[in-house]
């Protein structure tokens, strides 16, 4: 039977006009004349039979039926994106998307992908780097994460352990700051904007409570670790992602480093996660992970 849709190209260009707000950053966007995304609209709301958007000054504005019909119209095109990107990883040979925070990616992955890629040369890696809020599997076969909380159940039950996770204060020598019997005293907690349960986590296993003037707090572990290099607080960190630091003398672990009960772990998110090339790449982080310590 055929589907009663509107002509793909004023879809895309009635998605395009309502994410980006203005006709003309849409036409921007799809290599397209003013004119010709104006028609499409036109003749897309001709055939719905009702207006998708009111004037707003100079520029256009969704109403409801508009908002309702833009939700629709997203989901399929991303599907569609998906579907593509997924059969074009497919023609160019074993393939695996991992999504994982930017920091572990940064600091601790990339830099020893020539190893994997030396292993495996016919797997192709593709990363999505996030911050820790954000990281869902929209388009993921594999997601890396050491704090599952915020995953549905069903998800975390699927996880697949790939090696312990150590926490541990860190400041710049000579940071005034006292450790005591039973409590930590230091003039700045700088903390992770999306995992603060972390300084929870390292509390009960170290023992030792925490007592801060103040708190900074930063969306990215990056930017924590980077706050305590310029000597703005102490930071707590993994142990991987500040080994340069530590080695170097740039930092100090005035406490110990603490393995977190939960441990790293890939969360499966796609049939592709039980594909060879994802055993592969697995195989290879957990190996890389324990050789690091």
């Amino acid at each position: 039977m055929r589907r009663p849709l509107p002509p793909l190209s004023s879809l895309r260009a009635f998605e395009a006009t309502a994410r980006l707000g203005s006709v003309t950053r849409a036409a921007a966007e799809l290599g397209r004349t003013h004119g010709a995304v104006s028609r499409q609209l036109r003749a897309l709301q001709q055939e719905a039979g009702v207006p998708l958007f009111d004037k707003a000054g100079t520029g256009l504005r969704l109403n409801a039926r508009g908002e309702a019909l833009r939700a629709v119209v997203a989901r399929a095109l991303d599907g569609l994106a998906q579907g593509w990107m997924q059969l074009r990883d497919e023609a160019r040979g074993p393939a695996v998307h991992v999504a994982c925070s930017a920091t572990f990616a940064m600091r601790w992955l990339v830099p020893r992908l020539p190893a994997f890629y030396r292993a495996q040369p016919e797997v192709r890696l593709r990363l999505s780097m996030t911050t820790a809020r954000e990281l869902r599997h929209e388009g993921a076969d594999l997601v890396i994460a050491w704090d599952r909380s915020g995953f549905p159940a069903a998800e975390r039950a699927r996880a697949i352990p790939l090696g312990p996770v150590a926490f541990g204060p860190v400041c710049p020598p000579g940071y005034g700051l006292e450790v005591a019997a039973t409590r930590l005293r230091l003039p700045v907690r700088i903390t992770h904007e999306h995992t603060t349960r972390a300084w929870e986590l390292w509390q009960a296993g170290a023992g030792l409570g925490v007592e801060a003037g103040r708190e900074l707090s930063f969306p990215h572990t990056h930017l924590c670790i980077e706050a305590a290099l310029a000597g703005l607080g102490v930071a707590l960190v993994e142990r991987r992602l500040v080994r340069e630091e530590l080695a170097a003398g740039r930092l100090e672990a005035p406490c110990s480093f603490v393995d977190f009960p939960e441990g790293l772990a890939a969360v499966p998110t796609s049939d592709r996660a039980a594909a060879p090339a994802a055993a592969a790449f697995l195989a290879w982080l957990r190996q890389s992970l324990e050789a690091a310590g």
